[in-house]
């Protein structure tokens, strides 16, 4: 788990860069806010393109060699990223960013899907998630930290080493299955293998109303890829991660500007703050795992739903905080906080409804559709500052709208009944 963290930061150290940049980018460049989103965005289409195609293969050739010549790919192209010189190439860079970096996490939650047994793979999953949060926590004071310093360009060179690093460790610390590991004993494997293809096996409980709520009902397992795309609850479940990712990605691009320009504050002291989202984040994706797994006993929606309603609430905090330095960090905590408590889910919902087969090709349809949400929202957003003369309330209203139909479309889903064990009636 620790090397699938760590890989993770790597990641979206290098995916995340860009928001603390784009004022840096913006005067070098005179560029407008559709043109400053469309650099962050085109990350999110190449990102979406390579997911299928990488979900297709790991689920035939495992993870390791793969996601480790991904992790390399990516490091080099960061790399390049450092000798740009208009905004055009800075642009199609991020779109080969976003191609190269595609198959990653694909293999990292298929990862988890193989060497996690069901009753852990929620509060795995956290863990997975939270990874996506600690970065953005250190990379915006890092960035601006290295670019006051040495120039923007300077900070993809430095953030290109982690990642060489990392793609070596991979290869020499995973293994595709359990099995295949010298590390993994008997009893070990017993563990995680124990529903591998048979279902959670977890003590269940009735929780009355709530299950109604959720719709929980058997579900069949499907056992091949053409279920996958026949399956609504995968469908359903990428059109919902669709609008969060509108919100995650939307926020993580623009928090910055919004403080420089909307807020007053300097460049220096936005690093501080842009990273209040990231920490309630870390905090929410960690909780939000053990809650599923604990909490409500392996369920998954209960989590979506109080991330989809609880971040539209604090986004309509943020956008009515007063000018208080103390205020706008708190609501931006919270937002990040509820924005990722159920976070974790979205990845853990299919591993329920799939097998350790057919979950790298559902996995990689949610993420390609839901990071389409990525690729749209900072251009949507650029366009509404755009127009509205940087009117931020306008723009982060967007996010609270699609929010509401994330929460719609969750209530859709059928949260799956455990198959391996008799429910017990609550007391």
């Amino acid at each position: 788990m620790t090397t699938i963290f760590v890989g993770y930061v790597v990641c979206m150290a290098d995916r995340s860069n860009i928001g603390a940049l784009l004022p840096f980018v913006k005067k070098e460049f005179v560029i407008s806010n559709f043109t400053m989103g469309a650099i962050s965005s085109f990350f999110f289409l190449g990102y979406a393109v390579s997911q299928i195609p990488a979900g297709l293969l790991i689920g035939k050739k495992g993870t390791r060699t793969i996601v480790s010549i991904a992790i390399l790919a990516f490091s080099v192209v960061t790399f390049l990223m450092g000798f740009t010189t208009a905004a055009i190439a800075l642009l199609a860079l991020r779109l080969l960013l976003g191609l190269a970096e595609g198959p990653v996490p694909v293999g990292m939650t298929s990862t988890v899907n193989a060497w996690f047994p069901a009753k852990e793979k929620g509060t795995a999953t956290g863990l997975y998630i939270a990874s996506t949060q600690f970065a953005p926590i250190i990379v915006p004071s890092i960035a601006i930290a290295i670019a006051m310093a040495a120039g923007w360009r300077a900070v993809f060179l430095w953030f290109a080493l982690p990642g060489v690093l990392m793609a070596v460790v991979w290869y020499l610390v995973v293994r595709n299955r359990p099995e295949q590991s010298k590390h993994v004993n008997a009893a070990e494997l017993a563990h995680i293998t124990d529903t591998a293809s048979t279902g959670r096996t977890i003590e269940f409980r009735s929780m009355g109303w709530l299950d109604r709520l959720i719709r929980l009902k058997d579900v069949r397992t499907m056992d091949s890829n053409g279920q996958v795309l026949r399956s609504w609850n995968v469908w359903g479940d990428t059109l919902a991660y669709f609008f969060m990712n509108n919100v995650n990605y939307g926020l993580l691009t623009w928090v910055p500007l919004y403080l420089v320009q909307a807020r007053g504050f300097t460049l220096a002291k936005t690093g501080f703050i842009a990273a209040a989202p990231a920490v309630g984040g870390l905090l929410g994706a960690l909780l939000g795992g053990v809650i599923s797994d604990r909490v409500f006993n392996g369920r998954r929606k209960p989590t979506m739903l109080l991330t989809a309603l609880f971040a539209a609430v604090m986004l309509v905090a943020v956008i009515n905080a007063p000018q208080n330095t103390t205020l706008i960090v708190i609501s931006l905590m919270l937002t990040g906080f509820f924005l990722n408590i159920g976070w974790p889910m979205f990845t853990a919902y299919p591993m329920d409804v799939t097998n350790v087969k057919t979950y790298p090709f559902a996995i990689s349809l949610i993420n390609s559709g839901g990071n389409l949400g990525g690729f749209f929202a900072p251009m949507i957003v650029g366009a509404l500052l755009d127009a509205t003369a940087s009117n931020y309330a306008v723009a982060f209203g967007y996010f609270v709208v699609v929010l509401v139909l994330a929460l719609v479309v969750i209530l859709t889903l059928v949260e799956a009944r455990p198959k391996t064990v008799q429910p017990v009636l609550a007391d």
